[in-house]
């Protein structure tokens, strides 16, 4: 009653809702100071993991930059081309080889950059880079490194890798053997010989009237496109028809030509390979027969 005349009653009610108040405004402050240590941890582990992270970009960079100065610039030592008697003595002169430990010769045919054995990587390395690039192609080398090379064959065997005493190169896949027929299809040219080895024994070959691109535009540039193309299926006819004559009386057929016309004789080819080989149909055919059995080496 006396706290009611002073006006106390009021001050303490007034104290004890300033107190709640107070205590309110420490809550908040202990929350805020939980949030600000959780940001602050949290800022620390970012800091952390990034900075993991930019000492792994570094060490990184550092082996790429290692690999890079590592590397070995290779290339081949010695490119070219050879046929007839120079192909002869340089098949002649690997055939030579001979090595007392029964598996110190490796030979390999690689028939495309994708395709190269663990026994070629394994053998020359880096060096095996030069076998990609030269693919197709027969591998040749031995156990110490004095022989590294690589041959393209005309006629390409089945993949293969071997180590052996002596370098397996069988002449069928570099030189004309037997008795067989090659062939140059154009789209306006055909030539066909039977060859017993390197030398022909029989020739046909003739030449198809088919006109020539046309430079006028609209109705007439089509209907000359139909004719034409009507003209080279007559052709291609005629040719089909010669190679289905030739083929029975050989033991393999090989055609070259244009590549938008091989595809029509394909059936009858064993092996079809391009050749750009122009002009007259025997001289066509003597200049693609010579492109075609050309062996090209490879120094590594």
């Amino acid at each position: 009653m006396i706290d009611r005349l002073l006006g106390r009653a009021e001050l303490k009610e007034r104290i004890e809702e300033l107190e709640e108040r107070n205590h309110h405004l420490e809550r908040r402050a202990e929350a805020e100071a939980d949030r600000r240590s959780d940001a602050v941890a949290d800022k620390q582990r970012v800091e952390e993991r990034a900075n993991r992270l930019d000492d792994r970009i570094e060490e990184l960079e550092d082996r790429i930059s290692r690999a890079e100065s590592d590397a070995v610039d290779v290339e081949f030592r010695r490119v070219s081309d050879v046929r007839g008697d120079r192909l002869d003595d340089v098949l002649g002169r690997l055939r030579a080889i001979e090595s007392d430990d029964p598996e110190g010769l490796l030979t390999a045919f690689v028939p495309d950059d994708d395709a190269v054995p663990t026994s070629v990587s394994d053998r020359l390395g880096d060096r095996s880079r030069l076998v990609r690039r030269a693919a197709p192609a027969v591998v040749v080398t031995d156990d110490t490194g004095v022989v590294s090379g690589t041959l393209s064959p005309a006629l390409p065997p089945d993949p293969f890798d071997e180590w052996e005493s002596r370098f397996r190169l069988r002449d069928e896949w570099f030189r004309p053997t037997g008795r067989f027929a090659f062939a140059l299809v154009r789209s306006d040219v055909f030539a066909v010989g039977t060859y017993e080895g390197t030398e022909r024994v029989a020739f046909e070959g003739f030449v198809s009237d088919v006109k020539e691109a046309h430079s006028k535009g609209g109705f007439s540039q089509g209907r000359f496109e139909r004719r034409r193309e009507g003209q080279i299926d007559d052709h291609l006819k005629k040719v089909r028809s010669e190679l289905a004559a030739v083929v029975d009386d050989v033991d393999r057929t090989i055609v070259v030509g244009e590549r938008s016309v091989l595809g029509d004789v394909r059936e009858y080819a064993d092996h079809v390979d391009v050749s750009d080989a122009t002009g007259a149909p025997r001289d066509a055919l003597s200049d693609a027969f010579r492109d075609f059995w050309t062996v090209r080496i490879h120094a590594i």
